[in-house]
């Protein structure tokens, strides 16, 4: 019984650092669109363009869902994390201008 226990703690941290490894991917990603994102400020910025762009905004939305139901995953969940992102980058845009 002691084996199976030891196994079972084994395969748990195995798990544990499968999910830090995930963790660390999803920050490089978000550091990774954050990094475009301010690119996409300053083009804006430099032709005079407004800072939200609701279209594209939508788009994004709808691709985010469609991506969720690919990959089995709540689509309002991912929906919510990318209204985030969102939100986060143009708080950064409006203080950048």
């Amino acid at each position: 019984m002691e084996l199976a226990v030891e196994t079972e703690e084994m395969s748990l941290d195995e798990l544990r650092a499968e999910i830090e490894d995930i963790d660390r991917e999803i920050v490089e990603l978000i550091a990774r669109r954050t990094y475009v994102a301010d690119s996409v400020a300053q083009v804006k910025a430099d032709r005079g363009l407004p800072t939200t762009d609701e279209g594209q905004e939508e788009r994004v939305m709808e691709r985010a869902g469609r991506n969720a139901e690919q990959f089995d995953v709540d689509s309002n969940l991912v929906k919510a994390v990318f209204r985030l992102l969102i939100e986060l980058n143009k708080v950064e845009q409006r203080e950048k201008r």
